[in-house]
């Protein structure tokens, strides 16, 4: 009987186990970032990007890579609702994990609901700064929201890590003075 009793205290817990931090960086996330800056061509760029993919979608632990994986699954085959409940509680779980507000981002951007994608976004950035392909995002998201300054900007910052970018050919000259830019800090 005391088994049991203390089995039923001890099963809440584990249900509410917190998700573990994100790891440091690692050093072939430094080197990888310097091997795509200096990639001689877009093809060793894409697969040095391809595999700093997959450490940004290596998850803190075995609950949450089983969320991220579903919602992009879900997100792939044009289910927004629930890629979007996926990173939600993926976000709820994991809030220091970059990589649940940057698949949410991707999910609003491709909705058309671009400030939430650039809130969730900045977020991103503030957990990773050089995550290139939140960057992007925040870029582009920019971008539609008419704010095409901070937008180049931005991404003429995501050049910088990887010059071959299949966005590069979106650079335009810089404006003057967008009246509507209400943010150009990066």
């Amino acid at each position: 009987m005391r088994i049991v009793f203390l089995l039923a205290l001890a099963l809440p817990v584990a249900a509410t186990a917190a998700c573990p931090l994100p790891p440091e960086r690692s050093a072939r996330h430094i080197e990888l970032m310097a091997a795509i800056a200096a990639a001689p061509d877009e093809m060793t760029a894409r697969q040095h990007t391809n595999e700093l993919w997959g450490i940004w979608a290596k998850a803190p632990d075995g609950t949450a890579q089983q969320i991220l994986d579903r919602g992009m699954t879900r997100r792939a085959s044009y289910d927004f609702v629930g890629a979007l409940a996926d990173f939600d509680k993926l976000i709820a779980y994991c809030p220091d994990y970059a990589e649940g507000y940057n698949q949410r981002a991707f999910v609003n951007f491709t909705r058309e609901d671009y400030e939430a994608a650039l809130l969730d976004l900045n977020r991103a950035l503030a957990l990773t700064p050089d995550h290139i392909g939140a960057i992007v995002g925040r870029a582009l998201a920019l971008i539609e929201l008419g704010q095409h300054r901070a937008g180049q900007i931005a991404l003429r910052k995501a050049l910088l890590l990887n010059p071959w970018l299949p966005e590069r050919n979106r650079i335009t000259a810089l404006p003057d003075r967008e009246e509507n830019d209400t943010q150009t800090d990066l």
